[in-house]
């Protein structure tokens, strides 16, 4: 009964930022984690940023590091992508997940199917 609405994608210059937000609702995310996917067109979806409970552990893809952040609100059952320095191969349909399973504080998920919840998707699109 957890639902999750993606907001925050459009089109962008490389070089620019976006926000991503993630609103759950119908149920409390405090005490799991929270992840962000991608799938480009023609790829597989693939973990960009995942986060823990209290926002203590994160882990980024490599090609993201230094570039995006992951964040959570528990008060607010939200998670949010900031994303800087955009460039071309970020494009993608953005997704946030949540796990509705328990891990040890510094322990994330990696793989989609360690993920309960799915929003719809919000388009990124950078420009060259």
């Amino acid at each position: 009964q957890v639902q999750l609405v993606e907001s925050g994608g459009g089109l962008v210059q490389a070089g620019g930022s976006l926000r991503l937000s993630c609103a759950a609702s119908g149920r409390s995310l405090v005490g799991f984690p929270m992840a962000w996917f991608r799938q480009a067109p023609g790829k597989e979806r693939e973990l960009v940023a995942a986060i823990n409970w209290n926002g203590g552990h994160t882990y980024y893809i490599d090609s993201v590091k230094g570039r995006f952040t992951v964040s959570r609100d528990n008060a607010l059952n939200s998670e949010y992508l900031q994303m800087s320095s955009l460039k071309p191969e970020d494009t993608a349909i953005y997704y946030c997940a949540a796990s509705y399973r328990y891990y040890s504080g510094s322990s994330l998920p990696k793989d989609d199917n360690e993920y309960d919840y799915w929003g719809q998707g919000t388009q990124v699109t950078v420009s060259s």
